[in-house]
């Protein structure tokens, strides 16, 4: 009974196994236009008047936060970090978009969200936008575990609430509620590792994969050179 039973799954899985590249086209198509806008941001591509080499380098601002140790990153060789990181997350997100060669650009792209990661988020903690309620906190899973550093976030979440409360009453008496809430509620943001976390894992997983079966650039790469070999 066991050993049909089994059967009947590891043949299921092999059926659904023609639509594997779904998955990994799905982390494609959300990841790689985070990366193309994030790299975008960081060059002069989108500025106005300047020259074509010119366009190609580090925003000037950018270059400054990577640079400045007071209000920054503090990082070394600024002008050459802001260089690589822009170019590696708006060259790597138009292949990851494309699927060609994904095993290989995720691992830089990984290098960027782990260094956004430990440098720029790493001291706000895990959430990116503060939680206001502890009871839908992910945060209480860890705390029925046991976990000191979850108990702190819950009770921070208790904090976050009565601000967010201070804010709405506020906004109530002196502004414009319905103008100021018609897009969306109002929340903390905590800027904390989860985006870069998150991000990396599925890069992470795009480098085991690849770019997946029949929707990627490297499938039919592969598979032409297959058939011509």
């Amino acid at each position: 009974m066991i050993k049909k039973i089994q059967s009947i799954y590891q043949t299921s899985i092999e059926k659904t196994e023609v639509m594997s590249g779904l998955a990994p086209l799905l982390l494609r198509l959300i990841i790689a236009p985070v990366m193309i806008i994030a790299g975008y941001n960081k060059l002069n591509l989108s500025k106005e008047g300047v020259g074509f080499f010119e366009s190609l380098l580090a925003d000037e601002n950018v270059v400054a936060w990577f640079g400045n140790a007071d209000w920054g990153l503090g990082l070394p060789f600024p002008d050459l970090l802001a260089f690589l990181a822009g170019w590696t997350e708006f060259l790597g997100g138009w292949l990851i978009l494309l699927g060609l060669l994904t095993r290989l650009v995720s691992v830089p792209l990984m290098v960027t969200m782990f260094v956004a990661a430990t440098q720029v988020h790493w001291h706000n903690g895990w959430f990116s936008v503060a939680p206001a309620n502890p009871d839908t906190s992910a945060a209480q899973v860890f705390a029925w575990m046991g976990s000191d550093t979850a108990q702190k976030s819950l009770e921070n979440s208790l904090e976050v609430a009565e601000r967010l409360e201070r804010i709405k009453s506020i906004v109530s008496k002196h502004g414009f509620p319905e103008y100021l809430y018609e897009k969306g509620n109002i929340v903390i943001l905590n800027n904390g590792i989860e985006f870069a976390a998150i991000y990396f894992a599925m890069l992470l997983s795009l480098f085991f994969t690849g770019g997946g079966r029949f929707f990627s650039l490297d499938y039919w790469f592969a598979r032409k050179a297959s058939n011509d070999s």
